[in-house]
């Protein structure tokens, strides 16, 4: 990835389906394995070679001003929105904050790979960027119509004949937020957009993603890096 290149991270929501679980914590402060989710993002991030991330903000805002790492080398700064915007009109709020293109992450999407893939593609196509995963219906719903490299049809929800699920990151353009008309909307209402004027590519993801949205989807990646960690220490305790 670019390290001219910022990431942003979407984590204003409510998180209404978390219940309980995020009544005073925000999702992605959650522990999780051990750790607030946020920290196995950026992780993530600055081994694919960010270098600066935004975090996107809204519900229990003070509790990020609260938060203090580590932050993995990273540069990290905070987009507040006045008042709820959506997931679109929350970005072109943080547009100050960031370049002419950037990385966009959902506050509640674990994804294990490396996202330099994803510049790539974008400096081959020269158009916006979906990453994309060939779901046929086993994690969610799909709701992608690819065909090679590129995003046929897109739907917030699931789509009739897709194949694919929306991954949870993207590589967007800073002029197709200013020049959205809506001060409040929806991330998927651009996708839709960028999809009918057909300049949206697709980047296949190399595994499947997972998510902390959901009490079902939280507990799946606790056990999952729970096991992932005893396994690694196993590796690394010497023999008796």
């Amino acid at each position: 990835m670019n390290p001219e290149c910022p990431a942003i991270i979407l984590a204003g929501g409510k998180a209404t389906r978390l219940g309980d679980l995020a009544e005073r914590v925000p999702k992605s402060l959650l522990p999780v394995a051990g750790r607030p989710f946020l920290e196995h993002q950026l992780e993530l991030l600055s081994a694919s070679g960010i270098r600066r991330v935004v975090l996107c903000l809204g519900h229990l805002a003070d509790a990020f001003r609260a938060y203090h790492g580590p932050w993995h080398d990273l540069w990290i700064e905070h987009s507040i929105e006045p008042e709820p915007l959506g997931t679109g009109g929350a970005i072109r709020h943080a547009l100050p904050h960031l370049g002419a293109s950037f990385c966009v992450l959902y506050g509640d999407s674990y994804l294990n790979f490396s996202y330099r893939g994803l510049w790539e593609k974008y400096q081959l196509l020269g158009m916006p960027v979906l990453g994309v995963y060939k779901n046929d219906n086993q994690w969610d719903k799909s709701n992608a119509r690819v065909e090679h490299d590129r995003v046929l049809a897109y739907s917030k929800k699931s789509l009739s004949g897709a194949d694919c699920i929306d991954a949870g990151i993207s590589l967007l353009e800073a002029n197709d937020f200013r020049a959205w008309p809506n001060v409040r909307f929806d991330l998927a209402d651009l996708y839709e957009h960028l999809t009918l004027a057909g300049r949206f590519a697709a980047w296949h993801v190399p595994e499947r993603f997972y998510e902390i949205g959901s009490v079902a989807g939280w507990e799946e990646l606790n056990r999952k890096l729970r096991q992932a960690s005893n396994s690694l220490s196993r590796e690394v305790t010497p023999a008796s």
